[in-house]
């Protein structure tokens, strides 16, 4: 995205794959959730995609691929795949791929320009397709094929510098595969793509069992070199996730990944035997990504949270020195913005010269002291009752009209100040339960809502909470995903990541801005400026996080030696023998 590729032509493997690791054996990975879909792009299924098929957070691409192979050890930087080669010009007005001719599909077709067009025609679809692909091609003028082997997007004046590589983490979907109408439906029939793996079995909402084709085309290029070493992958699917665990403890699965830092779990529920003999191993792995931003969400959408001076009240009453010691051990670190744990956020650092330029148009909507670098969470005693900053709480409510009638707190109106939290797991219900009592101190009336995982992913795609817990993967390089998440075009758009119902124009902007920036330091600093404005916008409770990667496994699961940037890659790891 800026700067060079770290890796130089004819590089031989990714520095975090191990070109010698053995081939073969069987994964299994225990899930918490539920599938009914085998469509890489629909959201129009009851539940969600089943894990695996494409773009998959931990799993990878295992039946459809991207044009291109993006490196886990760097921000944003695509490697060859289906795409050989790429060309843009200087200020990325179009991106033209040219083919490799040995890509093929699982079924033996050759990969043509052709197909990626089909695909680009169908991905432009609103509605049920993930909105980000659309919102992606929704600033492509055209796609036509380049000889020899090729394909070219041309861009429209909506375009910015992060496009060219955007398009290159396209799937590339068989022509004909799909139509105008289906694309958007839910399917188990089993997929051709172009990826590693076959999809071999298939048990709705139970498991999904991939097995490696053995005529993959791709296995020895560079950027795929030493990943895909299981013959066989198992991703098994539980409705709770004690018995996910159990599973785990008994062997039915090979991992158990903590996708959700559980400080207790990790700390003490590792106390039988497997653990002592040493065949189930606890791993600790390094990262450079950004925290994961995990959070209450306010639904700004509902009157109740209109106003950010009452949502940055309300905010400050969730008391994690309380939470920390009582839930979690003491384990976690205190989030204060959208990029902790990195160069890109502004917590604690003044803004410089580049950021005050970008944010002054808006300086009237930053706080101070999130602009000076002073700005961080409330610290309470610890009590879960800090009468200090309850006062402080109860005074801003006042402040906006609120009063104490009783034991209620009302609005001018005599509307009580009283809202829902959605949760879906226990976990979830124990922290909104914490921040519920502390609220009830000053006669905020906050109910706690638990759901199963059908109705939550429901009621999340259609906004319709007044507050919920979710998170966002922390990201080295954000840009245009940032739409999608705080941007004002997916305010309304059913299925997005605008959970809190942002809409500003000063957010837009600053997204516009970071994908513009063609050098590092002006990147970082449109990043920490648009982080001074989400903060100041008091759009979430900030929770917690842990500055590193925690997995259980099997000993016979191994890993490479070294750790990419983003932490764990498990496309990396392979089976070998049992230690003990």
């Amino acid at each position: 995205m800026q700067g060079e590729p770290a890796l130089p032509a004819g590089f031989d493997h990714f520095p975090y794959a191990d070109p010698a690791a053995p081939k073969g054996g069987r994964m299994v990975y225990g899930v918490f959730g539920d599938f009914d879909n085998l469509n890489p792009v629909s959201v129009r299924g009851a539940l969600t995609t089943a894990r695996g098929i494409f773009a998959d957070p931990e799993f990878g691409n295992l039946v459809y691929e991207p044009l291109m192979q993006r490196s886990v050890d760097e921000a944003f930087t695509f490697y060859p795949l289906i795409a050989k080669s790429v060309e843009t010009d200087e200020e990325r007005t179009f991106v033209e791929f040219q083919l490799d001719p040995a890509a093929r599909f699982s079924d033996g077709r050759t990969i043509r320009p052709e197909d990626v067009i089909a695909t680009a025609d169908l991905l432009r679809v609103q509605g049920s397709v993930r909105p980000q692909y659309s919102n992606w091609l929704s600033k492509v003028e055209s796609v036509a094929r380049a000889e020899p082997n090729g394909v070219r997007f041309t861009f429209n004046d909506k375009a910015d510098r992060e496009l060219p590589l955007l398009l290159a983490g396209l799937p590339v979907l068989p022509e004909g595969s799909f139509d105008a109408e289906t694309i958007s439906r839910t399917t188990i029939a089993k997929p051709i793509g172009s990826g590693p793996y076959l999809v071999d079995r298939v048990e709705p909402g139970q498991r999904i069992v991939y097995r490696r084709n053995p005529d993959y085309w791709a296995k020895d290029l560079p950027s795929k070199r030493g990943l895909d070493n299981h013959d066989e992958i198992v991703v098994e699917y539980y409705r709770d996730q004690n018995a996910q665990f159990e599973a785990f403890k008994k062997g039915l699965s090979s991992v158990y990944l903590y996708q959700q830092p559980n400080p207790r779990h990790w700390r003490t529920a590792y106390d039988f035997p497997a653990v002592a003999e040493g065949r189930v191993v606890k791993d600790v792995f390094p990262t450079g990504r950004p925290a994961n931003l995990n959070a209450f969400f306010f639904n700004a959408r509902r009157p109740v949270f209109a106003d950010p001076k009452v949502r940055e009240a309300l905010a400050m009453l969730f008391d994690f020195e309380w939470a920390n010691a009582n839930l979690f051990y003491g384990a976690y670190t205190r989030l204060a913005g959208f990029f902790d744990n990195s160069e890109l956020s502004s917590i604690g650092r003044p803004a410089n010269t580049r950021e005050r330029r970008l944010l002054s148009p808006y300086e009237a909507s930053i706080d101070p002291s999130v602009l000076d670098g002073s700005w961080q969470p409330p610290v309470s005693d610890g009590s879960g009752a800090d009468r200090i900053i309850l006062k402080q709480a109860f005074d801003r409510l006042r402040a906006q009209g609120f009063t104490l009638q009783g034991s209620r707190l009302v609005d001018a109106d005599g509307a009580p100040l009283a809202f829902e939290i959605l949760v879906q797991s226990t976990d979830q219900q124990r922290i909104a339960l914490g921040w519920a009592r502390t609220l009830s101190r000053i006669g905020v009336s906050a109910t706690v809502r638990q759901v199963d995982d059908a109705q939550y992913q429901k009621r999340k795609q259609s906004f319709d909470y007044d507050v919920l817990i979710s998170a966002f993967s922390g990201t080295l390089s954000p840009g245009a995903e940032q739409v999608n998440r705080w941007g004002s075009i997916a305010k309304d758009r059913p299925g997005s990541f605008n959970y809190a119902g942002v809409a500003d124009a000063g957010v837009d902007a600053l997204i516009a801005d970071m994908t513009a920036a063609r050098t590092r330091e002006d990147f970082v600093s449109a990043v920490r400026a648009y982080d001074r404005l989400l903060i100041s916008g008091h759009y979430v409770v900030p929770l917690y996080y842990v500055p590193e990667q925690w997995m259980a496994r099997w000993d016979y699961v191994r890993h490479p030696a070294v750790t990419p940037l983003t932490g764990y890659y498990l496309p990396a790891f392979w089976i070998g023998d049992s230690k003990s």
